[in-house]
């Protein structure tokens, strides 16, 4: 019987993921090839993302069933106390997943080298040091490959420590800067005495990145999260959320009306419980939390560009800030209450006031 249910939940799981794939497939496709395609970020071809689509697909699947399959089979046998179990299980799977993420998925999708020996690394290397951060490898992502953003991040637990550059951000690395060599060579076409302008215009645009002292003033508000110990209070609060939910699920999951409200009256799946409060009776509750990281992110982005003036990088990260929005295309003047409400990085200006007055000469 208990088979019976993880099969059948595991089965309408499955097909509600690939019924959401396959109705937001149009929308992603829009957004890509329209959207991004206009504003010059897009980098991808129809048959790339199609064969990247199916991948994230294939291994969305292969991890959610099994630890679903599990996760309904520590609720069914756990007793009074299973949302504990099950919020230990959950634990443990997010755990693994920081941890083989950026070797064993990541590169499924992207291409991960090491960064070549020379000043940049160099200097990544000594700035790590002088703030105890356990570096052990510096790679760049090929991101270029899909997008125009740019990006940069860390990843590790303990004393194996890993920083992540995209492509994108590297002045001197970016693919797209090499094609703007190529194009600066290139003759107008004859069929229009406007194509030289044009080509102009589109070399302008795509020139990107920073250069070495702006992208380790980046790297100095990233492992500012680090020293100032955001990433884990970020998995505290996460962590303390989802017992949280688990506790809740525990007390509602056995009330009849709450699954005849669905249209359930004779069953009481429990996968269809766990839909029905995570995604609808939570949802009230999860708009006022996100709402909470929100505020308590644009804090701690506060937070890392002030470390980052501490290590005396005030003036570059004031530069890159302005590089950076200018690559994403970013306006830099929002309304208080919408941004308030919805962005999780403070406006532009208001990080560059706040770096203004310390900013080196």
């Amino acid at each position: 019987m208990l088979l019976q249910m993880i099969t059948q939940s595991l089965v309408f799981l499955l097909m509600a993921t690939l019924f959401s794939a396959l109705t937001g497939l149009p929308w992603s496709l829009y957004n890509t090839f329209v959207i991004e395609e206009k504003h010059g970020f897009n980098q991808q071809t129809l048959g790339f993302f199609m064969k990247d689509a199916i991948k994230k697909f294939i291994v969305t699947q292969c991890i959610l069933l099994p630890v679903s399959s599990l996760l309904l089979y520590i609720i069914k046998i756990g007793g009074d106390y299973f949302f504990i179990y099950a919020w230990l299980f959950t634990l443990a799977v997010s755990l693994v997943l920081v941890t083989i993420y950026a070797d064993y998925i990541a590169p499924l999708f992207d291409k991960f080298t090491p960064l070549p020996e020379g000043k940049l690394k160099q200097e990544i290397e000594i700035m790590a040091k002088s703030i105890d951060f356990p570096l052990t490898k510096v790679y760049v992502v090929e991101g270029s490959k899909r997008s125009s953003h740019s990006n940069a991040y860390f990843y590790g637990f303990f004393k194996n420590k890993r920083i992540v550059l995209f492509d994108t951000l590297l002045e001197e690395y970016s693919v797209l800067n090499k094609d703007i060599r190529e194009e600066s060579g290139m003759e107008p076409r004859n069929d229009g005495e406007g194509d030289s302008e044009e080509i102009k215009a589109k070399v302008k645009n795509k020139k990107q990145g920073c250069n070495n002292e702006e992208v380790l003033a980046v790297l100095g508000h990233e492992l500012g999260h680090w020293k100032l110990g955001h990433t884990v209070k970020n998995i505290i609060i996460s962590q303390m959320n989802s017992f949280l939910c688990f506790f809740l699920f525990a007390a509602l999951i056995g009330r009849k009306e709450l699954f005849a409200a669905f249209g359930f009256f004779d069953s009481q799946p429990t996968l269809i419980g766990l839909l029905i409060i995570f995604q609808f009776i939570f949802s009230p509750y999860n708009e006022v939390l996100s709402f909470c990281l929100t505020v308590l992110s644009r804090r701690f982005e506060f937070q890392a560009d002030a470390f980052a003036k501490k290590l005396g990088k005030a003036k570059d990260l004031y530069s890159a800030l302005i590089k950076l929005n200018k690559d994403n295309l970013g306006f830099p003047v929002s309304d208080w209450l919408f941004s308030m409400w919805h962005y999780s990085h403070p406006p532009l200006i208001e990080r560059l006031q706040a770096l203004k007055n310390s900013k080196q000469d």
